[in-house]
């Protein structure tokens, strides 16, 4: 069965800026939060996908874990080469079966892994949340991180008074990858994901998934259908742009220009904004 779209690890220098970032682009965005190896992060929750924004704020606390390794020395890496979004995250009802799977497929990062930690509701009122993830590895991505997160206290992470935003987004259409020869990376993405085929398209393909989908593109065809200069791509595949749906892009677009952020308007009806390193579209809710 495949595995639909969980979240997406947004990694910049400055937590605090890009978190304002998002606020000014009409985003919810949550309380910091706090990993016991280091990185701190902001979640901007939509129904069953959210953004991370994380930055690696107390290097002293990584270990030699998996998760200071796989996750904290990885963003704090990629970060040193600018900021932008670093690791793709599909949804698990099982990292344990996900872990024997990647084995199988030969894609394997890491041993599924669990991690606990404290959050808190809209009115303050603590509670628990707990995760575990299993990684994968695209040996011709080196800039893409990839694992799955099966939630242990889902009654306590998602809720609905988070998934509001001024700018009108209601859901997550599909994440976006640029790649100088997209068909490479077929093999790893089918094999990550668990669906059955991928669909070709112009300069590229995309897997449909429970929950949105994945696009892989050329930088041309990039460029040319969003509006935005992609991230580079000599090191191998980038994660490069969120697809969002939203209630009246076109007023959300005006919403931005009063507040003399610029954004690109796209024949689709949709429009596009590159926000501390990636490229965020919204387009007109189905």
């Amino acid at each position: 069965m495949a595995r639909g779209l969980d979240h997406i690890v947004h990694a910049v220098a400055d937590l605090d800026g890009a978190a304002q970032a998002y606020r000014q682009l009409g985003f919810t965005v949550g309380a910091r939060n706090r990993h016991p190896w280091g990185t701190h992060n902001h979640i901007v929750q939509l129904p069953g996908f959210f953004i991370e924004l994380l930055t690696l704020a107390e290097p002293d606390k990584m270990t030699g874990d998996v998760f200071s390794e796989k996750f904290g020395a990885y963003n704090r890496a990629f970060v040193d080469r600018g900021d932008g979004l670093s690791m793709l995250v599909l949804e698990s009802q099982s990292a344990m079966d996900d872990e024997a799977a990647f084995r199988a497929a030969g894609i394997a990062a890491s041993a599924a892994t669990r991690f606990d930690r404290d959050g808190k509701r809209p009115d303050g009122t603590p509670v628990k949340v707990a995760f575990t993830l299993a990684f994968a590895n695209d040996k011709q991505a080196p800039d893409a991180g990839f694992f799955t997160c099966q939630q242990h206290y889902p009654e306590n992470f998602w809720n609905t008074a988070f998934q509001q935003h001024d700018n009108g987004v209601t859901g997550i259409a599909g994440v976006v990858l640029v790649a100088d020869e997209p068909a490479r990376h077929r093999e790893f993405l089918l094999a990550f994901t668990g669906a059955a085929a991928a669909r070709d398209e112009r300069d590229g393909f995309s897997i449909d998934l429970p929950r949105g989908a994945i696009s892989v593109m050329t930088p041309s065809a990039f460029r040319e259908r969003f509006g935005q200069y992609p991230p580079v791509t000599e090191r191998g595949a980038r994660l490069a742009a969120l697809r969002f749906k939203a209630a009246d892009p076109a007023a959300a677009g005006a919403k931005l220009e009063q507040a003399g952020i610029f954004y690109t308007a796209l024949k689709s009806g949709a429009i596009s904004v590159s926000a501390v390193g990636a490229t965020l579209i919204l387009e007109p809710a189905a």
